[in-house]
């Protein structure tokens, strides 16, 4: 089974764990603590930065599948010649701590000129539903992806959300909007979507309730200072997630 068949088959079987470096971290040190936390931790994949030696480093540092988040077509196209597992047109949270804001057409801008780039031996593509815009703009933006035969659609929410209280309470604020998102294009659409910004493992099992197929989680993990802590988060997460797959129930 090679790669990326493996994350497929989590996504199958609902408890796909992507664990997200982040699109804007460059710092090679504490992607690799990240990408070992996931491997050891029981993860399905890992999504890191465009970085030619970033990219380089984790496809010999890991047998997961390494997807590679940008939103510049041309370095999505030579992430897959560096051997990129998959592909994602994502991972907003970086812009919008900028203060930008990525449409609907302009998603769709991207992914059109990447694959039209990438031709013939197209990778698997994810690709970001961008939580700002609209529910019914999201849903329509979804079901062009879906015609265009992406893969994964990947939902987000959380630089939309500011908690007004912090614990589990806060988690669930931050996760709300993501995972109501979720629940919109599940109705709507066929492919697998993954929940995504502000998911921990708190609020996991919840995406996969909602009709999620897979989870992506990022500064859960990539905030910490040390490799051991992360690990225990990866493990933690994987393992409330294998219990909603096994038909556990999810305490409220």
């Amino acid at each position: 089974m090679n790669r990326i068949e493996l994350f497929k088959k989590h996504l199958d079987e609902k408890r796909a764990v992507k664990i997200i470096s982040g699109i804007d971290n460059f710092n090679a040190e504490t992607v690799k603590n990240v990408v070992t936390a996931a491997e050891i931790g029981g993860a399905s994949a890992v999504d890191i930065c465009y970085d030619e030696q970033i990219i380089k480093m984790v496809k010999e540092m890991t047998s997961l599948p390494v997807f590679v988040s940008s939103i510049v077509p041309e370095q999505l196209v030579n992430a897959v010649k560096l051997g990129a597992d998959a592909i994602e047109v994502g991972n907003f949270d970086a812009l919008y701590k900028k203060g930008k804001r990525v449409s609907a057409n302009e998603v769709l801008d991207i992914v059109s000129k990447t694959l039209e780039l990438i031709g013939e031996n197209r990778p698997f593509v994810c690709v970001t539903v961008p939580g700002h815009i609209e529910i019914s703009e999201q849903i329509s933006l979804a079901m062009k992806l879906e015609e265009m035969e992406i893969d994964l659609i990947q939902t987000e929410g959380s630089a939309t959300v500011t908690p007004d209280k912090s614990g589990a309470r806060g988690l669930l604020q931050t996760a709300e909007v993501s995972i109501s998102n979720t629940i919109e294009l599940v109705r709507n659409i066929s492919i697998p979507v993954m929940t995504a910004s502000g998911i921990t493992t708190t609020t996991a099992p919840m995406a996969f309730a909602a009709g999620a197929c897979a989870v992506g989680v990022g500064s859960c993990v990539n905030k910490l200072n040390s490799t051991i802590a992360m690990i225990a988060v990866v493990k933690s997460l994987v393992e409330s997630v294998s219990k909603v797959s096994s038909g556990e129930k999810i305490n409220a």
